[in-house]
C-alpha cells in the first residue's frame, strides 16, 4: 500500500497473508490517508478524524461492513450481528442491546466474579503461556454469565477447546478482501477450518438448545442467553430462531472471549515490564475475590487506565473494513462505488500526530486533556457510532475485573525476548507470552 496506490500486488497478498500488521508500510503511522490501487479494486485506509467520524458516525447507512469480511468467517458466524448490515443488523440490535442496557451489566457481574475466583484458584507459581491462561479465564466469563455455567461444563468446555484449535487457522482476513470473488463462484476454505467451524457451531447448538428445553420448562436462569433468547423484537414481535441463536452465541464467544483474552494477556505483558504500574494496580486490587461488588470497580481507577491504554497499544481488533456504496471523493481523492474503506484502530491508536509518545505505555497519560481530545477523535477499540460493540461496558468491566485480581494475588516478571504481535481473529504473540508469576505474600 502507498499514498500514490503503486504496489506489488502479489508481494503485498503473500505479506498480507502471513501478517496484516508488518503488511503494513510505517509511515501510514502519520498519514491521514493511503490509497491501494489494484486492477481488481481500490481500498483506503483512513486515519482522518473527520473520514473515521463520517464512516461510523455520520452516514453510517453509506458505509456498509464490507461483505469480503464475511468471507473467512462465515463458517463460524453465519449471519451474526457482527456481519450483518442495513434492516437485518438492525433486527438484531434491537434484540440483543437490552441485554446490556442499563442495570444488566450489575446483574451480570457474579458470573465475573466467580471467575475470577476460580482464575486465582487455579493458578499456579512459575512459568506460564499466559495467553493461554486468559483463554481460559475470559471463556469461563462468557459461560458463566450467558449460560449460568462454569467452563468445566462439558459443553463449554468442548466449545473452548474446539475455539482454541479453529482461531489459529484463521487469519483476520482472507484473500477475498484483496481481490472480489464474483458472487457466483464458490468459496474455498481449509478442510480443517470448515471443520473447526462446523464443530463449535454443533456444541454452541447443543448449549442453545439446552437452554430452549430449560425456558419451555420455565426452569431457565436469568442469565444473558435467556433474555436474549426470550426478549421479542419491540417492532415485530419476533424472537430469535434457534439457528440465528447459534450465530449470535458463536460471535458472543468471539467478541466476548478472543477480544478479552488478546487485551488481558497484553495488559498483564506491559504490566510485567513497567513495575512501578504494576505496584500500583495491586495497590487497588481488592484481595477477597469472592465477594467482590461491582462497585468496587471505581475503586480502581488507575487498573482501568492500564486497560485502556493496553487496548490503545494493542487493539485485539486491529482493522475494521466498511464499503462505499456509491462514489465519494475522499481528501480529494475520487473513491468508485465498492471501494474498500479500511479504519485501523492499529494505525490510529499509535498515529503520530494524534498521540504524544505515540509507542509508549503510559496510562496516566489518560487524566490529560490532551489524551481525553486524542480519544475523542482516534480511539476505537470498540467501533465507533450505531455499530459501537454492545459489549463494551461488559469488556471494560471484565478487564478492571480480571487484571486486579491477577495483579493482586501475583507478582509478574517478563521471561525471554520480548512478544511479536500478529493479528490471527485478533492481535496474538506470534509465540505466545511467557511471564513468570509468583503469589503474592499477603
Amino acid at each position: 500500500m502507498s499514498r500514490d496506490g503503486r504496489v506489488g500486488l502479489l508481494g503485498y497478498a503473500r505479506r498480507f497473508r502471513t501478517d496484516i500488521l508488518s503488511a503494513q508500510p510505517a509511515r501510514l503511522y502519520g498519514a491521514w490517508m493511503a490509497e491501494f490501487r489494484t486492477p481488481f479494486f481500490r481500498s483506503y485506509m483512513m486515519n482522518d478524524p473527520d473520514l473515521i467520524e463520517l464512516v461510523l458516525k455520520s452516514r453510517p447507512e453509506d458505509f456498509p461492513k464490507s461483505n469480503r469480511i464475511r468471507e473467512g468467517l462465515a463458517p463460524l458466524l453465519g449471519r451474526s450481528v457482527f456481519v450483518t448490515n442495513g434492516a437485518e443488523w438492525r433486527r438484531q440490535r434491537r434484540i440483543i442491546d437490552p441485554a446490556f442496557a442499563g442495570g444488566r451489566l450489575r446483574e451480570a457481574f457474579p458470573g465475573m466474579r466467580d471467575a475470577a475466583a476460580a482464575m486465582i484458584a487455579r493458578v499456579r507459581d512459575g512459568e506460564q503461556e499466559v495467553e493461554e491462561l486468559a483463554s481460559y479465564a475470559a471463556a469461563d466469563v462468557i459461560f458463566r454469565t450467558l449460560f449460568s455455567v462454569p467452563i468445566e461444563d462439558s459443553l463449554a468446555a468442548e466449545v473452548f477447546q474446539k475455539f482454541r484449535n479453529y482461531q489459529r487457522t484463521q487469519p483476520l482476513l482472507n484473500i477475498a478482501a484483496l481481490i472480489p470473488l464474483p458472487h457466483w463462484l464458490p468459496r474455498f476454505h481449509k478442510r480443517r477450518t470448515l471443520g473447526a467451524a462446523r464443530s463449535i457451531r454443533a456444541a454452541i447448538t447443543a448449549l442453545v438448545e439446552r437452554r430452549a428445553g430449560e425456558i419451555a420448562a420455565g426452569t431457565a436462569p436469568g442469565d444473558l442467553a435467556t433474555k436474549i433468547m426470550t426478549f421479542p423484537d419491540p417492532e415485530t414481535g419476533q424472537r430469535f430462531s434457534p439457528e440465528e441463536m447459534v450465530d449470535q452465541v458463536a460471535i458472543f464467544f468471539l467478541a466476548g472471549h478472543e477480544t478479552s483474552a488478546s487485551a488481558m494477556a497484553w495488559a498483564l505483558y506491559l504490566l510485567a515490564t513497567h513495575p512501578d504500574a504494576q505496584d500500583r494496580v495491586a495497590v487497588e486490587a481488592v484481595r477477597d475475590w469472592e465477594t467482590i461488588m461491582f462497585s468496587d470497580l471505581s475503586k480502581m481507577p488507575f487498573t482501568r487506565d492500564v486497560f485502556r491504554e493496553t487496548l490503545r497499544l494493542y487493539p485485539p481488533v486491529p482493522m475494521m473494513v466498511r464499503e462505499t456504496t456509491r462514489a465519494e471523493v475522499f481528501r480529494k481523492r475520487d473513491a468508485p462505488k465498492g471501494a474498500q474503506i479500511v479504519l485501523s484502530p492499529w494505525h490510529l491508536h499509535r498515529h503520530t500526530r494524534m498521540w504524544n509518545d505515540p509507542d509508549g505505555f503510559d496510562p496516566d497519560r489518560w487524566g490529560t486533556e490532551a489524551t481525553k481530545e486524542s480519544a475523542r477523535k482516534a480511539y476505537i477499540p470498540f467501533s465507533a457510532g450505531p455499530r459501537v460493540c454492545t459489549g463494551a461496558g461488559f469488556a471494560m468491566a471484565e478487564g478492571v475485573l480480571l487484571l486486579g485480581c491477577l495483579v493482586g494475588a501475583f507478582r509478574i516478571d517478563p521471561v525471554g525476548a520480548p512478544p511479536v504481535p500478529v493479528a490471527h481473529l485478533t492481535v496474538r504473540s506470534k509465540d505466545g507470552i511467557r511471564l513468570r508469576l509468583t503469589r503474592r505474600v499477603v
